[in-house]
C-alpha cells in the first residue's frame, strides 16, 4: 500500500451550505495502517469515496471535541459495524471522548441489541476501545509512533496537534489553533504539515451569514490562525510541504485558491497544497492528485 494523505473534509466549522465542502476529517495511510484523523460530518462517505473498506477501520484520532471534529465518530464506527466490521478499532481522543462513545451507544442501544440477535453481529461495544490522551506520547506500535502537543484553541483546553511517524515519514496535524510558535518545533522536519488557515478578508462576510456577529468574530480571531501565520509555522519548522486545511471561510464565492496562495506566500516559499474535499496528497514526494500549487 502506498502511503498517502486524503483530505476528506476541508472546511472549518460545522455549517453546511449548498455546494460547499464538508467539515474536518482526514485519512492517513501510513506504514500499513488505516488512520482517520477527526470525524466531522461526511467522514463516512469520504472514506468510502476514497476507496476504503469500512471493515478495514483501524485507528481513529480526535484532536478535540468541537462538533466539526467529532460529530460523525459514532455514526462512522456504527456504519462500519453494519458493513461487517469484526476486528478491533481503537479511538484516541482527548478527555471526554469516552463519555461521547458511551452516550452514543446508549442512544443506539435498541439498534445495537437487535442487530446482535437478528443479524448475528459481534457486540460493537466489545470491538471499540477508547483511549483518552494528553500531551506527550500517544501510541508506539508496530513502527508507528504518535505524539501530541496541546495547542491554543480557547475556550477549548484539551485540543492537540498530532505527529504521526513511521520510518522516515512524518505527518503533523495542527488541529485548531491560534498562532502557536511551539508548534514549529513539534513539526520540525515533517514531510507534511497540515495546518488550519483563515483569511481575514472573508471573516466579516462569514460572520454576517452565520449570525452572532461580535462573539463569533472574537472567537475566530482568538482561536484560529491566519494563512500567513500557518506559513510562518511551516517556515520555522522546515517542513517539506504545507497543506492548508480547515479553511475559514471555505465556501465564500468571492474567495478562490489564488487568494489562499497569495496570503501564505508572504511567509512560506515551499511546496504548498490548498485543501479541498477528496484531494490526495502522496507522502512519496510526488505531486498531489489535483488542486495543488507548488513553488
Amino acid at each position: 500500500m502506498n502511503d498517502r494523505l486524503v483530505l476528506l473534509g476541508s472546511k472549518g466549522g460545522p455549517a453546511l451550505r449548498p455546494g460547499g465542502p464538508w467539515p474536518t476529517s482526514s485519512l492517513l495511510e501510513l506504514g500499513g495502517r488505516t488512520i482517520v484523523v477527526d470525524c466531522g460530518l461526511g467522514v463516512t462517505r469520504g472514506l468510502v469515496d476514497a476507496g476504503i473498506s469500512l471493515k478495514a477501520l483501524d485507528l481513529i484520532f480526535i484532536t478535540h471535541l468541537h462538533s466539526d471534529h467529532v460529530l460523525e465518530l459514532g455514526p462512522l464506527t456504527h456504519t462500519a459495524w453494519t458493513a461487517g466490521l469484526v476486528t478491533p478499532v481503537t479511538i484516541f481522543g482527548p478527555p471526554g471522548t469516552s463519555h461521547y462513545w458511551q452516550r452514543f451507544c446508549q442512544a443506539m442501544e435498541f439498534d445495537i441489541e437487535i442487530r446482535i440477535v437478528d443479524e448475528g453481529r459481534p457486540d460493537i461495544r466489545d470491538l471499540i476501545t477508547v483511549e483518552e490522551f494528553g500531551e506527550g506520547s500517544v501510541l508506539d506500535e508496530r513502527g508507528l509512533t504518535v505524539t501530541a502537543l496541546r495547542v491554543d484553541h480557547p475556550p477549548v483546553t484539551d485540543c492537540f496537534a498530532l505527529r504521526f511517524e513511521h520510518g522516515d515519514r512524518s505527518v503533523v496535524f495542527s488541529a485548531d489553533t491560534a498562532f502557536f510558535p511551539p508548534l514549529a518545533e513539534f513539526a520540525r522536519g515533517a514531510n507534511i504539515l497540515v495546518h488550519e488557515a483563515m483569511l481575514e478578508a472573508g471573516v466579516e462576510r462569514l460572520v454576517a451569514r452565520t449570525g452572532n456577529g461580535a462573539r463569533l468574530r472574537e472567537h475566530l480571531f482568538a482561536s484560529h490562525s491566519l494563512a500567513g501565520e500557518a506559513g510562518r509555522i511551516a517556515s520555522d519548522a522546515g517542513v517539506k510541504r504545507l497543506v492548508l486545511n480547515h479553511l475559514i471561510p471555505a465556501d465564500d464565492p468571492a474567495i478562490g485558491e489564488a487568494d489562499w496562495i497569495d496570503a501564505v506566500r508572504k511567509t512560506w516559499a515551499g511546496d504548498l497544497t490548498i485543501a479541498r474535499d477528496g484531494l490526495v496528497v502522496p507522502l512519496s514526494g510526488e505531486h498531489a492528485a489535483s488542486g495543488e500549487e507548488t513553488a
